[in-house]
């Protein structure tokens, strides 16, 4: 039994970006803002499965595609790499030529291209709170409690 010709001489869906369950329940992952978030989907989306460690994006390329300023994208890149997502494999540079390079960013959920495991740092991030620190003693909302302790200070 003959089939109907595939439609547009198509050969699947295409490429996707995959986030997994995992990395969506990480705190790291709960509590980054949302630039970051399209920064990373953007990353990955350059990952091709065999070239992490040579991920190239810059902040320019990375804005446009995002469509945010590049400055904001630099404090976006920075974000991903103090929680664990990303580590930069090669910093930028001027080539022989003259000509700028790019950076080369490694995705840490996957095992680099020259076989190094997976450190999946974002997993070790805890949620950095301030410490508490108290100026003032506790008491309630009494003004007259207020108006000693500043006596007794001075």
């Amino acid at each position: 039994m003959a089939g109907k010709p595939y439609k547009g001489h198509k050969k699947g869906a295409g490429r996707h970006v995959q986030l997994p369950e995992w990395l969506q329940k990480s705190e790291a992952w709960r509590t980054l803002p949302v630039g970051p978030r399209a920064l990373y989907v953007e990353l990955k989306r350059r990952y091709n499965g065999s070239n992490n460690g040579r991920v190239i994006l810059s902040h320019r390329d990375a804005a446009n595609a995002v469509n945010a300023h590049r400055n904001t994208v630099g404090r976006w890149f920075t974000e991903l790499e103090k929680r664990g997502f990303i580590v930069m494999a090669q910093a930028p540079h001027l080539g022989p030529s003259g000509i700028g390079k790019s950076s080369h960013w490694t995705l840490t959920e996957y095992p680099t291209d020259n076989m190094k495991p997976a450190t999946v740092a974002f997993m070790r991030w805890p949620e950095k709170q301030k410490p508490r620190t108290m100026k003032e003693p506790p008491c309630h909302n009494d003004s007259d409690t207020r108006a000693n302790l500043r006596v007794v200070r001075e």
